[in-house]
């Protein structure tokens, strides 16, 4: 018995010498998936992208054939919705950012934006997405974030449809 627990013991000591003295290979690490906001490079590009966007919006005569929409414009900077909008594409693409303005709805109730009028709006950030080259899969993935806030902006259509 004696020996049985020695035998035991070296077995037990050379499974552990070789367990530490080779090398397993190290599990290779998993690339992580890079963040929406990281693939459109940042606020930087995220800041461009957006200034073009609105820069379309307020010419674009469809919006502005809503007399909610003008006296919008005429109280808020260009440069103020410039920068809430940067802000909000920068949260919602998981970058750093930090939106404080007041939610879509607050913000856009008040507006009376009909189908077509949002119609007009996706069309115009298509167009932006283009002229900057966005790659098909993220502008999937922003036309996506985007189609998200249509139920707080658009005001349903008699019946209940947006």
């Amino acid at each position: 018995m004696h020996y049985t627990i020695r035998h035991q013991s070296m077995v037990t000591f050379v499974i552990l010498a070789l367990t530490v003295a080779v090398p397993t290979p190290a599990a290779s690490p998993q690339p992580t998936a890079q963040s929406l906001y990281e693939r459109l490079g940042g606020v930087y590009n995220i800041a461009t992208v957006v200034d073009d966007f609105i820069e379309r919006l307020l010419v674009n005569q469809t919006l502005n054939a809503n007399p909610a929409i003008n006296e919008a414009r005429a109280r808020v900077p260009k440069a103020g919705l410039k920068f809430h909008v940067t802000a909000l594409v920068c949260e919602a693409t998981g970058g750093p950012c930090k939106y404080s303005g007041r939610t879509m709805k607050q913000s856009h109730e008040h507006l009376n934006i009909t189908d077509p009028q949002w119609q007009a709006m996706v069309a115009d950030f298509r167009k932006t997405l283009d002229k900057f080259s966005v790659p098909p899969k993220e502008q999937a993935e922003l036309v996506t974030i985007v189609e998200s806030t249509k139920k707080d902006i658009v005001k349903p259509a008699p019946g209940g449809q947006l």
